[in-house]
């Protein structure tokens, strides 16, 4: 069974999330750590568990969720896996959080890339990716049945939606995205965002004013 660690990080208070089984294999997903605390905070949390750390996934690719990636990875050595259309955001992060004032330093490639179908498994675990495009061209959101849950990354919030004015976003897409892959989950889905707090799908097919 897959439990979840929510750390929220950086200025732009990003959720990232650790997640591990009974196996102590975990994974890191969107990891924006920022500050040395930050990182601190999650290392001692996978040393306190006894975790062993398999792979770096992200939802997508915008500055704040890759702010942790290439030190995690050299600490860890582990692989750093994402949708191959937002590698054009690693290449522009450094720019981009130099544009929201923020300093950055040069995000690690991808080793491999994730997309619609594709398994994540790690310990006695699975999640699905399922493409989600429309904040990003190349954004995932990881589906496990058998937990009930889905991590959404930016593109369905508490009572709201992902932004679609970066490069790559459409509203357009976002909306049909969210409505036809998303809103067909069963209703008690909870709904892990990248930012704010957790919702469920039933909540939100009734409740968000975007989706009505």
């Amino acid at each position: 069974m897959i439990s979840i660690q929510k750390f929220m990080v950086n200025p732009l208070r990003e959720n990232s999330y650790l997640l591990y089984d009974e196996t102590g294999e975990c994974i890191i997903l969107d990891a924006g750590f920022f500050y040395k605390e930050e990182f601190t905070e999650l290392e001692d949390f996978i040393g306190e568990k006894q975790l062993t750390p398999k792979m770096l996934i992200n939802t997508h690719c915008h500055f704040d969720h890759l702010f942790g990636i290439s030190t995690l990875k050299e600490k860890y050595q582990i692989d750093f896996l994402c949708h191959r259309e937002d590698e054009f955001l690693i290449e522009r992060s450094v720019e981009q959080a130099a544009m929201f004032g923020f300093p950055m330093n040069p995000a690690s490639k991808p080793d491999g890339y994730l997309q619609e179908g594709s398994e994540i498994i790690f310990g006695n675990s699975r999640l699905k990716a399922i493409h989600v495009p429309g904040h990003s061209p190349g954004h995932l959101v990881f589906h496990s049945a058998e937990g009930e849950f889905i991590v959404a990354g930016d593109v369905l919030f508490y009572g709201s939606i992902g932004r679609t004015d970066l490069p790559g976003g459409s509203y357009n897409d976002l909306i049909e995205n969210i409505k036809g892959k998303l809103l067909v989950l069963p209703p008690g889905t909870t709904v892990y965002s990248g930012h704010g707090p957790e919702t469920t799908i039933g909540f939100e097919k009734d409740n968000n004013p975007f989706l009505t």
